[in-house]
Formats: structure tokens, C-alpha cells, sequence
């Protein structure tokens, strides 16, 4: 798959490239990164290069890993990335924002993006959410963006070499009034 750009009313979405290295490396310095995501720690240059050159390139390449950098769509600083993977059975998403732009709304408006391209273009019929119990900012963006936070999966994330609790949440596409490939039939209460 080629890279794509996506555009909302404030941000440009569009692939990481070898450019954003820099600017990759030092949002990552972020200790609030480190501790909730699954980035190395120290981050180093290096670290940085091969996400943007290998891991990123790859991913658009096999249309498995999609990775967008999020950026303010009259120019500016990049604000952050979000990533839509597929997994056994439906696709997840997940995103990290620079320390400095947090709490203006560009996460969710870029997640929010995102999860329709992926309902339109890649056939998603479920899009997961997952983050580690605790982390309040990253379930503010999903709930935001759309996610329904649908409860607690006991030890089902690996982070630091220690099992963690993880809250998931899901987007269908029903959620935006799009069709899926199935149809849905919600249980009753």
C-alpha cells in the first residue's frame, strides 16, 4: 500500500518520513511517553531513525501498519503520530502526542480521522483500542474521538517486561453511520 495523506480542519495527516527523525527523538524524551508507551527507554537517535526509515516504511508497505504523523495543516512542528495495525481479526489503534500539544483536541480530531479512513479504505469492521489502566489521557482522546470504553482485560499488556491491566474500547463503523461488510446486531439488555 501507498502512504496516504488525510487533512481535517486543523491537521495534516500524513506519513513519517526520514525528515521527522529529529523531531521523533525529541518527543520521545518525554517521560509520559516512555512510561505509557511501548517505546524504548533511554530513546536514542537511533531509535528514532529506524521507526521512521524501517519500521513506519514497512508498515505502509505491507498495509499491516499505517502510521501517520499529525501536523498542523497550515505547517508547523509535528504534534504527534497515530497508528491503525492489524491484528488477528480487527485492526487497533494507537497514538502518542508532543508533551507541549497535549489537551488542544489535535489527538482526537487526528484518531477521529483516522478510524474513518480505516472503515472506508481498509474494510475495518471493529477498531480497538487498548492502553494501560491508569493512563487517563490516552482514554480522553479515545472517548473523545468516538471509542466506547467496553471494560478492564486483566494482564493483557506486556510493557517493561511486566504484565499490566489494559482498558479497551472499540469504534465500529455504525458509530459514524457507515455501513460495514456484516451487518451488527448489538445484544439486548
Amino acid at each position: 500500500m501507498e502512504p496516504v495523506t488525510l487533512t481535517t480542519e486543523r491537521l495534516l495527516l500524513r506519513a513519517l518520513t526520514p525528515d521527522d527523525a529529529d523531531a521523533v527523538h525529541a518527543i520521545c524524551q518525554d517521560p509520559g511517553i516512555q512510561r505509557w508507551v511501548a517505546v524504548p527507554t533511554p530513546y536514542e537517535r537511533g531509535h528514532a531513525e529506524h521507526f521512521v526509515e524501517r519500521l513506519v516504511a514497512d508498515g505502509w508497505r505491507s498495509g499491516i501498519n499505517c502510521t501517520f504523523g499529525v501536523l498542523p495543516l497550515g505547517g508547523g512542528p509535528l504534534l504527534g503520530a497515530v497508528s491503525v495495525h492489524r491484528q488477528t481479526g480487527t485492526w487497533e489503534i494507537g497514538y502518542w502526542t508532543a508533551k507541549e500539544h497535549r489537551g488542544r483536541g489535535h489527538t482526537a480530531e487526528a484518531v477521529a480521522a483516522v478510524a474513518r479512513w480505516a472503515f472506508t479504505t481498509l474494510g475495518a469492521e471493529r477498531l480497538e483500542w487498548r492502553a494501560e489502566v491508569g493512563n487517563e489521557g490516552s482514554r480522553a482522546v479515545a472517548e473523545k474521538a468516538g471509542f466506547v470504553v467496553e471494560g478492564v482485560l486483566r494482564a493483557a499488556l506486556l510493557h517493561r517486561d511486566t504484565l499490566r491491566d489494559a482498558w479497551i474500547g472499540s469504534f465500529l463503523p455504525s458509530d459514524l453511520g457507515l455501513p460495514g461488510a456484516h451487518p451488527y446486531l448489538p445484544a439486548r439488555s
